[in-house]
């Protein structure tokens, strides 16, 4: 789960990590109100979506006066924000942080992740701040910084100096450096995160270090241990259809293609998208109905994927283990003939009761495809869309 970087900030000020003074508004006419509060000459006026890349494209802006502020927060407010990490349609921009400026005197880039490689948590850390992490670590990954921390010994002080060096702090910096990543690192234990992202972290022209932006994700499996993270969230930042998948325990995530994937394992799922690709054709969604699934929860992931306008094809393929192939088969009707579907539908079933399964759709009389393996199954359902 993505929470707002006005949410992100207020937690890093929980955990001794220093920002910026800043109001959140909602409207116009909350700025000036905001400002009077905050003081300052100039303002920074940024957009609050669950996307990076904002100040690119418009998203983050400097006010130099209140009326300024009020007419970038007016011309922001209401818009959806497209940027590289969004879709066409971008994101709803209904709230603006209003943040007092600093003077920045260098940039630098800070995280703390998960690193499946040494399964242990792991900081990196950059001279090149403000820019995306994977350019730099492509273009001159000599200025990346990365460890691991041990989870039994914990975050070591000669770790944090090592940092501080390789970003040329000097001594009082580097003390501010350790007490702001031991903060990074108890809110990335306590709250369960999966990431927690400074970029950039400034040093200011008083020689303050600081996180002039915030990013924080969460691990969904927590997600029921954590009510106070649980209620920052932001349904109108995330995608309809996934939500909706979140209710009925299915995994569902959007793609860009036009042949709709419904399978039972996440290992299954990817490897039909993979041979989806291999024979010429685009995904239009991952979805896992998961192992014990039921002939609702298959109805159910059945209209969810046909409510996607640029699904032309659908593609089921469940090997039946726990589950077993005739319930799936058995869902699968169900959803037909609920809903109106005016594209082709290819099933391959395979395992417990496949056989079952394969007669109940072949004698459904709905027009099902049922195919015989998998391969063929991918050929067929790409075939078809290249006809429709």
């Amino acid at each position: 789960m993505n929470i707002h970087e006005y949410q992100a900030k207020q937690i890093f000020q929980e955990y001794g990590i220093p920002v910026p003074p800043g109001k959140v508004v909602r409207s116009a006419a909350e700025v000036s109100s905001a400002i009077k509060d905050l003081g300052g000459q100039s303002w920074a006026v940024k957009a609050q979506v669950h996307a990076g890349g904002r100040g690119k494209v418009g998203g983050v802006k400097i006010a130099e006066n209140e009326q300024q502020a009020a007419e970038i927060t007016e011309e922001l407010l209401g818009k959806r924000l497209v940027t590289q990490q969004t879709d066409a349609q971008g994101l709803p921009i209904e709230s603006i942080l209003i943040e007092k400026t600093s003077p920045i005197k260098r940039e630098f880039y800070l995280s703390l992740l998960v690193d499946r490689a040494t399964e242990r948590v792991s900081f990196i850390a950059s001279a090149a701040g403000g820019m995306d992490i994977e350019a730099v670590a492509e273009q001159t990954p000599e200025k990346i910084i990365a460890f691991s921390v041990h989870p039994a010994a914990g975050l070591q002080s000669y770790q944090c100096r090592k940092v501080g060096f390789a970003l040329l702090l000097d001594g009082l910096q580097i003390k501010a450096l350790e007490k702001l990543m031991r903060g990074m690192y108890q809110l990335f234990l306590d709250k369960d995160a999966s990431q927690v992202e400074i970029n950039p972290l400034i040093e200011t022209e008083q020689g303050e270090v600081m996180a002039l932006d915030a990013k924080i994700n969460f691990d969904d499996n927590s997600l029921p241990l954590h009510q106070d993270i649980l209620a920052m969230q932001d349904p109108n930042q995330e995608d309809e259809k996934e939500n909706k998948a979140q209710q009925f325990g299915l995994n569902y995530i959007t793609l860009d293609g036009n042949i709709a994937c419904m399978v039972n394992g996440a290992g299954l799922a990817m490897a039909t998208m993979d041979l989806i690709k291999l024979k010429g054709g685009a995904p239009a969604n991952f979805l896992d109905v998961g192992g014990g699934t039921t002939a609702e929860k298959v109805a159910e992931a059945f209209k969810l994927i046909l409510s996607d306008g640029k699904v032309k094809a659908v593609l089921v393929n469940i090997f039946g283990g726990i589950v077993q192939c005739d319930v799936i088969a058995n869902g699968i009707l169900a959803a037909v003939k609920e809903i109106d579907i005016n594209v082709p539908v290819v099933v391959r079933l395979e395992g417990t009761n496949a056989e079952i399964g394969r007669k109940l759709l072949n004698e459904s009389g709905l027009g099902l495809l049922a195919a015989d393996d998998l391969s063929s199954a991918a050929e067929q359902v790409v075939k078809l869309v290249e006809v429709a």
